[in-house]
Order: structure tokens, then C-alpha cells, then sequence
């Protein structure tokens, strides 16, 4: 006897609209403080990038150490 075995369909195919990836980042910032910032954001002067890149160097390590 053969059983079929249903395939799992993922929640987040569903949505059939685009989300802005800034307002997703703007949500979340305002609802649960996480702050989402590329070092190379060109909204961003020399000294605030280069403050982004030493945090994350300091809390996930440099990224030529692997």
C-alpha cells in the first residue's frame, strides 16, 4: 500500500505582494528596537559607518578571521 506524503508548503510563499525591505526594517525597529544597518548605507556619514563596522566586528567577529 502506497501512502502519499504531503508536501509541506511554506507559509510565507503565501503573501502575493512585495514588502518594502525598509518598512520591514522600520517596523521592527519600532516595535522591538532591532536595528537593521548595512555599513555601506549611504544615508550614513564616514564616522556613523565606521562606528557600524566595529560593532559588528565586536559582536559577531572580523570577517577575514572566518
Amino acid at each position: 500500500m502506497k501512502v502519499s506524503i504531503p508536501t509541506y508548503r511554506c507559509p510565507l510563499g503565501r503573501s502575493t505582494q512585495r514588502v518594502d525591505p525598509d518598512s520591514i526594517k522600520r517596523e521592527g525597529w519600532r516595535e522591538q528596537h532591532i536595528l537593521v544597518v548595512g555599513a555601506n548605507d549611504d544615508r550614513l556619514d564616514f564616522v556613523e559607518r565606521e562606528f557600524v563596522r566595529q560593532l559588528g566586528e565586536r559582536l559577531y567577529g572580523d570577517k577575514r578571521r572566518g
